[in-house]
Parts: structure tokens; C-alpha cells; sequence
């Protein structure tokens, strides 16, 4: 016959009174665990999730070995070679822009001689957006595959090669494309979404078409390399006061922080800002620059840039960084 307890409870069901009741129970042991299994791991049959199975890449950037350099304009850096390194991308960056400014080639010419500037901008997007490719001709599959505008035909992308620095990620399909032609026709025309209001600054205007760009499936890469194209070949009055290093994972934004030393966008526009100036490069010269240093010796991406001619400007950029040692390297020293 079921009793109750004190506590007006089925003593088998009382919390307090069953423990008391068995308190003289012996338990029994527990089995021992066997000596390998701390050794042995066995593998976990939860599916994996879409982000361990290959969204996310890990790759440990190499650093040259620390001998002693100092630069309060590159306080991330820490090796002499690194900072030449960087002396040299920056000369080369802005030798490509001076070449843009005044012969520009392949397609860029195409761009500067059409008559339409929805032509002229639709044709620059589509550079931007698949990217040349690095060798003899990197315009080649650009070209093949274009369309024009006024046709309203998206270029075919599905066998087509990419450039280095793309922006076609063939799982959207043409859903990016698709969304830049609409952001047009919302705005009117490419020229209106692009210039904005005419009393405004070069500056001010590069910063309103950056962030009324900013779409899925066109990052910040290609996005700030599509104005600067547009701006350097004449097609509107864009200029760049800022790098826009915004994006986490945009490897020119995780370059400049290791360069700069610093991780907060404040901090890092003020220090890029403060290199551009003192070494007298245009600030959109920092963007590849940055990109191209982070690629390490011999991967250099030339954004469909011909042979320029930069050497004189990085021996100068080197000896202003003190990124190599010169008679007159104690005179330049901007730090």
C-alpha cells in the first residue's frame, strides 16, 4: 500500500524522502573507461554545416622575419623586405593609373572612345565585374563575351574566364547583373545613379555611387575599382578620399589592417590617408597596392595594365620608407 510522506508526496515520488530511502542503497560503480579513449576520438556523425563544409577558407599568411624595422607610417610592419615590397606595389599602382589617365589600353581605350556614357559605364562594369586576366591579352574573354547596352542583353559568363579580381560568383548566375540593371533603371540611367547631384564633389560623389552600388554579389573589390576606372578614364568626376575598408573578409582591407597595425575603419582611413599624403600617391593607388603586397613576391595582379614603367618611383618610394638603405635615406625619412 502506497504511503505518503511528510511532504504530502508518494514517498517513491518525494525527492527528498526517496533520497533518504535509498541513501544506504550501494550504488554500483561505474564502468571504468577504457585507457585509449582518451586517445581515440570518434568522429561525429552530425552533418556537417555548410560553413565547415567550404564556405569558409582559412589560409595563414607568411610574414618575413622581423629585423628591427621601424616606419610610424607602416606601424604593422616589422622587416625591411616587406616594406620594400610595399614601396614597390605602390610605384606600380600608381604608374597603372598615370597609364589609364594618358594611353589607356585594350579595352580601357574602348571605354574613353565610345560616345554614350551608358555605353562607356556599362562597358567598364563589365571589366570590373569579371576582370582581366593576367598574360599577353587580358582582355580577351572580356571582349568575347560583352554586350552593349542598348541591347539589354547580359553577357553569356557560364564557360567564360576570369580575371583574378572578379566578381561573377557562377552559383548567382546573372542574378548580380540582373541587379545592376535594375539599380539603373530605378535611378533613371547609369549617368544619373553615377552622378548624383552636380554640386557635388568629386569626393562626395565616389562615396554616394560606392555605397548605392553596394549589391549583393558585387563586393567591395570590383565595386571600388569600377568608380575608379570611371573616374581615372574621364567618364564621370569621381575621385576617392578613402580606401572604404569596410568588408572583413575583402583581402585589401586585411592587408591594410596588418600594414597599419590597426583594426578599427576610423583609425585605418587615418593612416592610409597619412601614407598617401606623405608619399604622394593617389589615395585609389593604395587599393591594388595593398591587394597586390598582400599577394606576396611574383603574384602580382596587373588590372590589365601594359608594361609601365615604375622603377624610379620605387627605388624612390623605398628610400622615403627607409625600406632601403641610400645616402640620402636619413633626408627622406617622412617618419
Amino acid at each position: 500500500m502506497p504511503t505518503f510522506c511528510r511532504h504530502n508526496r508518494l514517498e517513491a515520488n518525494c525527492p527528498i524522502c526517496s533520497r533518504k530511502a535509498n541513501a544506504g542503497a550501494v550504488t554500483p560503480p561505474r564502468p571504468a573507461r577504457r585507457p585509449e579513449s582518451r586517445a581515440v576520438s570518434t568522429p561525429s556523425k552530425r552533418r556537417p554545416s555548410s560553413r565547415a563544409a567550404g564556405d569558409l577558407r582559412v589560409r595563414r599568411l607568411a610574414r618575413a622575419a622581423d629585423d628591427g624595422y621601424e616606419n610610424d607610417l607602416l606601424p604593422g610592419l616589422r622587416a625591411t623586405v616587406e616594406a620594400a615590397h610595399l614601396a614597390d606595389e605602390l610605384a606600380f599602382s600608381a604608374a597603372r593609373l598615370e597609364q589609364l589617365r594618358a594611353a589607356p589600353r585594350g579595352l580601357y581605350a574602348d571605354v574613353v572612345t565610345l560616345d554614350d556614357p551608358e555605353e562607356q559605364a556599362w562597358l567598364a562594369f563589365q571589366i570590373a565585374y569579371i576582370s582581366p586576366r593576367e598574360g599577353e591579352d587580358p582582355f580577351a574573354e572580356i571582349d568575347r563575351v560583352r554586350t552593349t547596352w542598348a541591347s539589354g542583353e547580359l553577357p553569356d559568363l557560364e564557360f567564360v574566364e576570369l580575371g583574378p579580381r572578379t566578381a561573377h560568383d557562377p552559383s548567382r548566375g546573372t542574378k548580380t547583373l540582373e541587379a545592376y540593371r535594375a539599380w539603373a533603371a530605378r535611378a533613371g540611367s547609369q549617368a544619373a545613379g553615377l552622378r548624383g547631384d552636380e554640386a557635388w564633389t568629386p569626393q562626395r560623389r565616389f562615396d554616394r555611387a560606392f555605397e548605392r552600388l553596394a549589391m549583393r554579389g558585387f563586393g567591395r573589390g570590383p565595386r571600388y575599382e569600377l568608380l575608379v576606372l570611371l573616374g581615372t578614364l574621364g567618364v564621370f568626376d569621381l575621385r576617392p578620399w578613402s580606401l572604404h575598408l569596410g568588408d572583413a573578409m575583402d583581402p585589401t582591407t586585411i592587408a591594410a589592417k596588418r600594414v597599419f597595425g590597426i583594426g578599427d575603419a576610423i583609425n585605418l582611413q587615418r593612416r592610409a590617408s597619412d601614407l598617401a599624403s606623405t608619399v604622394d600617391v593617389p589615395m585609389e593607388a593604395l587599393d591594388l597596392a595593398l591587394l597586390n603586397w598582400s599577394q606576396g613576391e611574383g603574384g602580382r595582379i596587373a588590372g590589365g595594365a601594359g608594361d609601365v614603367e615604375y622603377e624610379d618611383r620605387a627605388a624612390a618610394l623605398r628610400r622615403q620608407l627607409r625600406a632601403e638603405p641610400g645616402p640620402d635615406a636619413d633626408d627622406d625619412d617622412p617618419a
